[in-house]
């Protein structure tokens, strides 16, 4: 007899919901959805979720909640990341989810954001890929986890889409010294995160979220977002260069052409691919590989 779970992410910008069955081969999607809910708008500048942010995730949670009635989930597990673990009153959300969906939401730390995003990823790659060295770039953080036949090594940066684009960017084009701030505030979390990664050489550099995978959209010129396409896809550090200065260089209306990119992720796509460009030149890889499986998938395989 199969098990159906289902899965909660609440993320800085996104609440993203995953109800599977867990099979012998894994897990096979019966639901799969996002929401662009900006849950922490503002919240590196107040360290508060916003009263029209918490509104905006009860109002998609509620949603998720009747899908999950629905297909009987018998598991459900929620994990709110980056934007909850900094509010000061956190406790709200707590509140709104047990009202709204009856389970306790989990705030977890970064290393195990980390852990999570690792093995939502893993589980669908092959067991001959080697190392890997998984980064999940976010709206508020930044997660970097090294697996491989040891113990992992995980590092949570306070670097994300949201964020840096709070804290830096106005609308674009974005300015030389705008863009100098975000690479700047990479670096020096990247410095932090080599005490705790060993960053291999050897790894392959796996790619996951939003950021990552609308990169990658634009890079493979989609008009409409295809994560059968995405998936798996491999991203010279070359196209990567050129998508984030295609961003960089954009104003609103030319990001409203991208029809691919989110509504929802168009005012922070360039600030995303700052962090995602930044990343890649700084640990050396020449080419990074998108994975359309991440925290959302690791968190449904935790209670399977």
């Amino acid at each position: 007899m199969t098990t159906v779970v289902a899965a909660i992410d609440c993320g800085t910008n996104s609440v993203r919901l995953l109800v599977a069955e867990a099979t012998s081969d894994g897990l096979r999607d019966l639901h799969r959805e996002m929401r662009i809910v900006r849950l922490g708008q503002g919240v590196d500048r107040t360290g508060r979720l916003a009263p029209e942010a918490l509104a905006r995730s009860e109002a998609a949670l509620a949603d998720y909640a009747a899908v999950i009635g629905r297909l009987d989930a018998a598991r459900v597990r929620l994990v709110a990341t980056s934007a909850t673990r900094d509010a000061a009153n956190r406790g709200e959300f707590a509140a709104l989810v047990r009202d709204t969906l009856g389970v306790e939401p989990e705030v977890v730390s970064g290393r195990d954001e980390a852990a999570l995003s690792y093995s939502g990823a893993a589980s669908v790659l092959g067991p001959d890929t080697g190392p890997l060295l998984v980064a999940d770039i976010g709206g508020g953080s930044t997660e970097l986890v090294l697996g491989g036949d040891g113990p992992l090594h995980s590092h949570s940066m306070d670097v994300g889409a949201v964020r840096m684009t709070e804290r830096h960017l106005g609308t674009g084009p974005l300015t030389h010294g705008e863009v100098e701030a975000v690479e700047s505030d990479v670096r020096t979390a990247l410095d932090h995160a080599r005490v705790d990664v060993p960053f291999d050489d050897d790894a392959t550099l796996v790619g996951v979220a939003g950021t990552v995978t609308t990169v990658a959209a634009l890079a493979l010129g989609l008009d409409r977002y295809d994560p059968d396409v995405l998936h798996g896809a491999r991203l010279s550090r070359e196209r990567i260069d050129e998508v984030t200065d295609r961003l960089v260089r954009s104003t609103p209306a030319d990001r409203e052409a991208m029809t691919v990119i989110h509504p929802g992720r168009r005012d922070v796509i360039a600030g995303g691919a700052l962090v995602l460009r930044t990343l890649v030149d700084e640990l050396g890889f020449d080419a990074l590989t998108v994975s359309e499986h991440d925290i959302l998938d690791g968190i449904a395989l935790s209670i399977t």
